[in-house]
């Protein structure tokens, strides 16, 4: 995963992925079937480890302002853990690869529209209804700011910065 996040898809080498898994080149292959099915795995584990802490900050636990606050953090506090692997797999890596492949294309397309609609459940549950399209919009807006700030980070943008970003946010959505 980190091979892939710190390195993006195409300079991650099969013989750095086999390094780094400590599997060889036919075990790698006969598990995965190729590069892209390692990356496939890889993203869905990611999701697992590394996005659960961000769509669980959503809640339900606090007012909208507390659980939009605690997701903008866990999105910050990912963006900027570790130096050498800045942003988010899916955001700057899996969204690079995307627009050639179409198997990449629609894996982000599904994992986009998840946040979207995790975000536009937490939203339509302060007013107890469906989300609507209203919702849906903000819901999409919101996660749009949350992939800019992973941007930002893969780019550089300091902590304090990208956590100015993210009040600012959560000011306008409640």
């Amino acid at each position: 995963m980190r091979v892939f996040w710190a390195e993006g898809y195409d300079a991650a080498s099969i013989d750095q992925l086999c390094r780094e898994t400590h599997m060889p080149r036919s075990s790698l292959y006969q598990m995965y079937g190729d590069k892209e099915g390692l990356f496939l795995a890889v993203i869905a584990h990611y999701v697992k480890t590394h996005l659960a802490p961000l769509t669980d900050a959503l809640g339900p636990c606090g007012t909208l302002k507390a659980d939009l606050s605690n997701f903008f953090n866990e999105v910050v506090a990912l963006a900027t853990r570790d130096s050498r692997t800045p942003g988010c797999l899916i955001s700057c890596v899996l969204a690079e690869v995307a627009g050639a492949n179409d198997v990449f294309r629609q894996e982000l397309d599904r994992r986009f529209s998840a946040l979207e609609n995790k975000i536009a459940q937490r939203l339509a549950h302060e007013d107890a209804a469906q989300p609507n399209s209203e919702t849906q919009a903000l819901a999409g807006m919101l996660a749009a700011v949350a992939r800019g700030i992973m941007l930002r980070a893969r780019s550089g943008a300091r902590r304090a910065d990208l956590h100015a970003v993210a009040v600012i946010a959560v000011k306008r959505a409640v």
